[in-house]
């Protein structure tokens, strides 16, 4: 008698009793696969976080302007745009730099995350630009909003990601650290140096370099470059001597544990062709 005559004669039970097993197989792998301590679950919490694109690649939605002498969103000389996929800061239109330095802030605030940018330094720097400007721009992090800045006002209060080239001789590293009406602690002390270098090589030309950041709201902030960590400090808080800092303590809180984004330009055209953030777990 063949197999298939055998199992042509198997009662219709048999056929339940197989459906039964088969139903306690998946039951059994549904429940491996939810266990704590099953591979399954832990790349499942990893793809929770996703990168998200702060700049569109078209254009400047969701940004606001604020550059110094001038209100809110009045892009002066059209100095923030957006050319082929690229956030440019931009002088040509200028005559002079005269002290107008710019900020790009994204329209959210932000507390815990990661942020990846990736820029390069270009062409010649703004007439009228200050020496320690040269192929200098940043990231600043827990930003007061922009519509708070007075009209004057430079720089916004925030903790700056500095981003420096290199002048093809010398050594100067990027990811350096600077407080705008701000400080913070770095081994257990508080630091009211304005700018803190980092450990990060020089780079030189007009190369791109990959800059991130990860923030833990009060608590620790890493520079990145180019996946290498190059400086790492904690608490950044307002300093109340400052005045425009001062004006943005409530309740006698010092402590900034969030606030906005924005890029800055500070005379010399810099090119960001990415931007964008992973938010992280509270």
């Amino acid at each position: 008698m063949t197999n298939r005559q055998l199992l042509n004669r198997q009662p219709a039970s048999a056929g339940k009793q197989w459906q039964g097993v088969l139903c306690a197989l998946c039951v059994l792998c549904v429940a491996v696969m939810s266990t704590p301590c099953g591979c399954a679950v832990q790349q499942d919490k990893s793809s929770k976080g996703r990168w998200i694109k702060l700049f569109n690649g078209k254009n400047l939605v969701g940004w606001k302007v604020k550059i110094a002498g001038h209100k809110l969103n009045d892009n002066y000389g059209n100095t923030f745009r957006v050319e082929n996929g690229i956030l440019k800061v931009c002088y040509d239109e200028y005559e002079k730099f005269d002290g107008k330095f710019g900020h790009l802030f994204y329209k959210d605030k932000f507390s815990h995350y990661k942020l990846r940018v990736e820029y390069r330094f270009v062409g010649e720097q703004s007439p009228g630009g200050p020496g320690w400007a040269f192929r200098n721009s940043g990231i600043m992090m827990h930003c007061q909003p922009p519509e708070s800045m007075r009209k004057e006002q430079s720089f916004p209060v925030s903790v700056e990601v500095q981003l420096l080239g290199g002048n093809g001789r010398d050594e100067r590293s990027t990811g350096n650290v600077c407080t705008p009406g701000t400080h913070i602690v770095m081994d257990g002390k508080l630091v009211t140096r304005h700018c803190i270098p980092s450990a990060s090589k020089t780079y030189h030309g007009d190369q791109w370099v990959t800059m991130e950041v990860e923030v833990h709201g009060n608590s620790i902030i890493k520079h990145i470059v180019n996946g290498q960590v190059v400086l790492e400090y904690e608490k950044p808080q307002l300093d109340e001597k400052d005045r425009d800092a001062r004006k943005l303590i409530k309740n006698g809180d010092k402590m900034l544990s969030e606030g906005y984004i924005s890029l800055q330009a500070e005379s010399h055209p810099v090119e960001f062709r990415k931007v964008e953030i992973l938010r992280l777990n509270e």
